[in-house]
């Protein structure tokens, strides 16, 4: 028998595969490394249907709002200056309130990154005086600059904000007497992490964080409810709004803007709260009216668009890392048969030499920079040292293929993104490999 190529030509029975191994050996990877990745993959292939029907049907809403907010070519155009009367600018808000169900949405390119969203929810909707309660344990490292956990200069803390949490149970779950101790009369607002961060804690399902604030809520039912959603838009067919939250916040260049968005963030939730953290981002009487799109309209609204299907990949690059490195006898969570809240996979190497070489082997895939070494190093708002291996088209975007994660133990490094889930799976197998070749991994 013969077969086609993708030429139309004729081609003898069997060639596609030897075509698909001559290209894994011009990367380098050994044909053991690529039978373990396609066993792994035939094993996890039911988690990727109920993946892609998730894609499906947040495809379908987000769609949906564009044409509810009916989103045209003149949506797409730039402002510059003052940036008044940015009809994208405005829509594109108008787009998110929708999607996330919320009264209003701050979206803007002015927004630098998640740790700047995060920071503007909770100094514009705290007052000196106020207290932030944390019940899901102590917030990722960037976090706690911010608070004044860390010292930092400008933090919440310099502004007489406290802050205070409970620490989640042994097994993961929710410390309630913890948490109705901490909530005190000067407690203004609640921050919920969904994801993981760098902790070796599990990332909370939707239906979790509306059991959690349900239960707040009969604690103090004026509290502000904040839910960091770094990482987890559109894994779910709901987002954390959708259960009770009044704000919640996260970065265009992680899961909502689909790889394309070239910066921002998002902040969806009540007016007031909206309000109150526009104020901060530009000024007092100034709030929503001011920040030029810059020419970044088409980018934020084709990035939406592809957002579900976008993280869908990198979700099911991240079940396939775990059943790979399952198999290979590593520690990994969320295990491969887990449903999923967030694209992170963490995957416990044990050993920071392993770690490293991790990196370098995703680095090694990377379409931008693969010639690159990643080493550890400091970085802002970190105690410990960070690697990161990241050959992205956006600069810092994590929705691309990247992994990271600090220099001490567990030894832990954090896999995740991937724009496509060939290219996520390239990474994987390339991860392996260079494992193998510093003679870390024997196979």
């Amino acid at each position: 028998m013969r077969s086609e190529n993708i030429y139309g030509e004729q081609m003898p029975a069997g060639s596609g595969a030897s075509a698909g191994n001559a290209i894994y050996e011009a990367f380098g990877i050994s044909e053991k490394v690529v039978s373990i990745c396609r066993e792994a993959e035939k094993e996890v292939s039911p988690r990727f249907a109920a993946i892609d029907e998730i894609a499906e049907l947040n495809t379908l809403k987000v769609v949906k709002a564009m044409q509810d907010c009916q989103i045209s070519e003149a949506c797409m155009l730039e402002t510059t200056g003052y940036g008044y009367n940015d009809i994208g600018r405005d829509r594109l808000e108008e787009v998110y309130a929708k999607i996330f169900k919320t009264e209003d949405a701050l979206v803007r390119s002015q927004i630098v990154c998640g740790t700047h969203a995060l920071a503007l929810a909770l100094f514009g909707n705290t007052r000196p005086g106020d207290e932030i309660f944390s019940p899901v344990g102590m917030p990722y490292d960037t976090l706690q600059s911010v608070i004044g956990i860390n010292e930092a200069r400008g933090s919440l803390k310099e502004y007489g904000v406290s802050f205070s949490y409970a620490d989640l149970l042994p097994d993961g779950g929710f410390d309630f007497d913890g948490i109705r101790a901490g909530i005190k009369a000067n407690t203004k607002l609640v921050e919920i992490q969904r994801s993981r961060g760098y902790s070796e804690r599990r990332s909370f399902s939707v239906g979790e964080i509306g059991e959690l604030i349900k239960f707040i809520r009969g604690v103090k039912p004026d509290v502000y409810i904040m839910v960091d959603n770094c990482y987890g838009e559109y894994t779910e067919l709901i987002e954390p709004s959708e259960v009770g939250a009044d704000i919640v916040v996260g970065s265009l260049i992680k899961n909502p803007g689909g790889g394309i968005a070239p910066v921002g963030g998002y902040i969806a939730g009540r007016t007031e709260c909206i309000e109150n953290c526009a104020a901060r981002l530009t000024a007092p009487g100034l709030y929503k009216e001011v920040g030029p799109s810059l020419g970044n309209n088409r980018l934020l609204y084709q990035g939406t668009f592809l957002a579900p299907t976008v993280t869908a990949a990198a979700e099911k690059s991240a079940v396939l890392a775990s059943a790979v490195f399952e198999k290979l006898g590593f520690k990994c969570s969320p295990a491969s048969d887990e449903v999923r809240h967030d694209i992170i996979e963490a995957l416990t190497l044990s050993d920071p030499a392993k770690v490293i070489s991790f990196c370098k082997g995703i680095q090694k895939a990377a379409a931008v920079d693969h010639f690159a070494a990643p080493e550890p190093a400091p970085m802002p708002g970190y105690e410990s040292d960070i690697i990161m291996a990241a050959g992205c088209f956006i600069s810092g975007s994590s929705i691309e293929l990247s992994a990271d994660g600090p220099l001490r133990e567990p030894y832990n490094v954090f896999f995740q993104g991937g724009l496509s889930y060939p290219h996520g799976k390239l990474g994987i197998m390339m991860g392996v490999q260079e494992l193998v070749n510093d003679g870390l991994l024997k196979l």
